[in-house]
């Protein structure tokens, strides 16, 4: 049930009195109390919006902003956002510190190659391009040619190439693009010796797979209902698999797999390497226990369900005929590999090959028809080959503590690719070939950062509940721990995603400045397999934020940082994990920057697709018991009138289709409104941006030098290289 009181039908929005008092049991938002504020914040209207989640009455005074193209909201978010430029670029070194974000990030960019028939494909960035050029060569060494530009479909940049898929023999691909960061994808065909697209294009697409069949005619794929088939908020919903005959269009592509009463069962296709089998990825928003369903490519009968959903996760790795090898946690929440023959699939004639260990098992290739197994040791790589038999073969050395960030090449190559990584090792692509078993460098960056002049170490520290945590902390040898650095303490803790090694340009920078950087790895991840996640979810949820509190409390008792030298950050996730220790523990923190935050835990999932993380989160609206616990930690609903907030600065941008920017809004409204403080609470909402991915260098660049302006005028940092 939902009370609303506060809109006029002249369109306006009208308020009466101070502040919202609900009779009953009610959690308050709003107060009557005036406080003198050093800020003057644009006036957030508030509503009388009252809804009862399972006998509790919950107040929502902002959900008016929820509407982004009202003119009151768009009105607001202007003001707001002037307020945040007013503050940044009111600091001297402000585009100082934009020159030596470009210099930095000056440098040419490359993926991996990947190889397709006789070509390898691979993206480079020359340096400060908006988005990436897509390559192929015919050789290693040969002069590679344009494929596909995507700063040549738009002008500012905000188109990117968000997918690729080729056929065989790398003559033909499908390629997917993505406008101002949304989710939501086009598929266009391009027959790559011609250089010219097809007539072919899908819509309805995101998170799409693509599988080709071997004789290039077409390609299976998934999508959801175009707009006007269902009603608004089921666009998330119902995914189908189609084929699509190429020369043909989508309204004649035929429908080859739904679950219509799943509606929220999400389908991704692909086609084994041999071309024999048409593969379901099946899964349940971001939930880890996938289905994998298959059948003949050349059959149109009913699909076999190799593994169910809801019981582990399952990844495929490769087959060879009717044995597929496949990557498990499966009575295993630390991962192994196992072979299973599609002829007698049952459990009892699974063979296992490489059993679970003490390390994780992150990800599994099939090159040179042997096994290259990612392992994580707490929290950073190790990377091992096994034979089909799973017996070991070597470990390949890596450079230092660090992350195997991608690893390329098929079955039958003698040689393959793989990345590297760490906080100080910007990505490098090595080649090993498996004749020699040596290992060198394919591409190395030339960068304007010399990281021998760093040291990046790992501590373990103690959660609140004894639980031990590790955390990577990376400065400038020499540092004194005297307890005055600015330290800048990243986390994430969600969704099995691992917080290994990576480099980062704005961290470089932020270093270079006496900075130090550390990053925690909180449960929720997939640091040590599927117990570590399940130990950050739903009624666990508090743990996550428990073990970043601590992350802030060894910083200062081992004397790397002080209070208000401390600064928090976190994206997506992430910022709802700032957001909700900005909330509890306030007194800790001298700064924070919360980027694209889930922030009302209560309507998370009503919006786009964030049904997707109920199997993190939990649903409130549907559980009471759910609601109980997130009612408890939501950042929204626990922000009380004379809050005193560190000085925080919440980003979030107009087209975020994966969290939608109200969270983002209606946080800032609420800690503006209930402020007593003297710190400043700013809103920065970008334009023709989403959630992240495709975001253009020139965007990238801008918030950077914004985010760390905001942090070097908090923190009073002398500026060294800017």
């Amino acid at each position: 049930m939902v009370t609303c009181r506060g809109k006029s039908s002249s369109n306006q929005w009208w308020y009466l009195g101070g502040g919202l008092l609900v009779i009953g049991m009610v959690i308050m938002a709003g107060s009557n109390t005036v406080f003198a504020k050093k800020w003057v914040y644009p006036e957030a209207m508030k509503q009388d919006v009252v809804e009862d989640y399972h006998g509790t009455k919950v107040a929502d005074p902002y959900r008016w902003l929820e509407d982004s193209d009202s003119k009151e909201t768009v009105d607001w978010v202007t003001k707001e956002n002037e307020l945040t430029r007013s503050f940044i670029d009111t600091y001297a070194k402000r585009d100082a510190i934009e020159q030596r974000l470009t210099k930095l990030w000056n440098y040419p960019k490359y993926s991996l190659p990947n190889k397709e028939g006789d070509r390898y494909f691979f993206s480079k960035n020359d340096g400060l391009q908006n988005q990436a050029v897509l390559y192929m060569s015919k050789s290693l060494t040969g002069e590679p040619t344009v494929l596909i530009d995507p700063n040549k479909l738009s002008a500012d940049g905000t188109v990117a190439l968000s997918g690729t898929t080729y056929t065989e023999d790398g003559k033909m691909m499908a390629y997917a693009i993505s406008a101002s960061g949304s989710d939501w994808q086009e598929v266009h065909v391009r027959d790559i010796d011609s250089g010219k697209d097809t007539d072919d294009l899908l819509k309805w697409c995101r998170f799409s797979g693509i599988g080709w069949k071997k004789d290039k005619s077409g390609f299976w794929y998934n999508r959801f209902p175009a707009e006007g088939e269902v009603a608004e908020e089921d666009r998330s919903n119902y995914n189908k698999v189609y084929w699509h005959q190429l020369g043909t269009p989508q309204e004649k592509d035929v429908l080859v797999y739904e679950d219509k009463a799943n509606k929220e069962l999400g389908f991704s296709p692909y086609v084994t390497e041999d071309g024999e089998y048409l593969v379901l990825y099946v899964y349940h928003g971001t939930d880890p226990k996938n289905g994998i369903y298959f059948r003949k490519t050349d059959s149109n009968g009913e699909f076999t369900h190799l593994f169910e959903l809801n019981e582990a996760m399952y990844t495929p790795i490769d087959n060879i005929g009717s044995t597929v090898y496949v990557h498990t946690d499966a009575d295993a929440p630390r991962g192994r590999v196992i072979a299973v023959d599609l002829a007698k699939p049952g459990k009892e004639n699974w063979v296992e090959l490489i059993p679970q260990k003490t390390e994780v098992i992150d990800n599994v290739t099939m090159v040179n028809n042997e096994l290259v197994v990612s392992y994580m040791k707490d929290a950073h790589h190790q990377l091992m080959i096994f034979g089909k038999d799973g017996k070991f073969r070597r470990e390949i050395e890596l450079p230092t503590i660090g992350t195997v960030q991608g690893v390329a090449g098929d079955r039958e190559d003698t040689e393959m690719f793989f990345g590297f990584v760490s906080y100080t090792y910007p990505f490098t692509a090595f080649r090993y070939d498996f004749k020699t078993d040596k290992v060198e460098v394919f591409r190395k960056p030339d960068i304007d950062f010399d990281g021998t002049k760093y040291e990046s170490k790992q501590v373990f520290y103690q959660s609140k509940d004894g639980t031990k945590i590790p955390m990577f902390i990376t400065y400038k040898k020499g540092t004194k721990l005297d307890g005055n650095n600015p330290t800048l303490l990243y986390g994430y803790g969600g969704f099995n995603i691992s917080m290994t090694p990576t480099f980062s340009i704005g961290r470089v920078m932020w270093m270079e400045n006496g900075g130090i950087y550390a990053v925690a790895c909180l449960r929720g991840g997939n640091e040590y397999g599927e117990e570590w996640h399940q130990g950050g979810v739903l009624d666990r949820k508090q743990n996550v934020f428990d073990d970043f509190i601590a992350a802030g409390e060894y910083l200062i008792k081992e004397k790397y940082t002080q209070t208000k030298y401390l600064a928090i950050n976190g994206g997506s996730n992430g910022g709802l994990l700032t957001a909700a220790c900005t909330v509890q523990r306030p007194d800790l923190w001298g700064a924070v920057v919360c980027q694209v935050p889930v922030i009302d835990m209560l309507r998370y999932h009503k919006f786009t697709v964030g049904r997707y993380w109920v199997s993190d989160y939990g649903n409130a609206e549907e559980n009471a018991k759910d609601f109980a616990y997130m009612i408890k930690y939501s950042p929204l609903h626990n922000v009380k009138p004379g809050f005193k907030s560190p000085p925080i600065l919440i980003t979030s941008a107009d087209t975020d289709d994966r969290v939608v920017p109200s969270h983002a809004k209606k946080f800032a409204a609420m800690l503006q409104a209930n402020d007593a403080g003297d710190n400043p609470i700013l809103l920065r909402v970008e334009t023709k941006a989403g959630h992240g991915a495709g975001k253009p260098t020139s965007k990238q660049i801008e918030e950077s030098a914004d985010i760390y302006a905001f942090l070097f005028k908090i923190m009073n940092i002398k500026p060294l290289t800017v």
